[in-house]
């Protein structure tokens, strides 16, 4: 799940990436005085954007991928303490 909301950050970032390229066209004289200037102000806003970037995308997957999990869990402890054929299987794969 991890990967899946680093990859989804990953597109979302460079979207933003090219449409501020895209608006701040006007800056292109003056590229080299920005990212000796500002370059480490702009790094570190680059790392700060990413990470809030990456905390909403990992939220929302947690929220819709993991929605039945707890009941899905409790079906599986219910299968296992009254020995039914999943415990079977899990008791059988363990040994091996």
């Amino acid at each position: 799940m991890i990967a899946n909301a680093v990859f989804i950050t990953t597109i979302v970032f460079l979207a933003l990436g090219i449409f501020c390229l895209q608006e701040c066209q006007f800056l292109i004289p003056y590229r080299h005085v920005v990212f000796v200037r500002y370059g480490s102000m702009i790094a570190g806003f680059a790392a700060v954007l990413f990470l809030n970037i990456f905390a909403a995308v990992y939220t929302v997957c947690r929220a819709f991928f993991l929605k039945d999990t707890g009941r899905k869990l409790a079906h599986l402890e219910k299968q296992l303490r009254t020995g039914g054929p999943l415990a079977k299987e899990l008791s059988r794969r363990l040994n091996d």
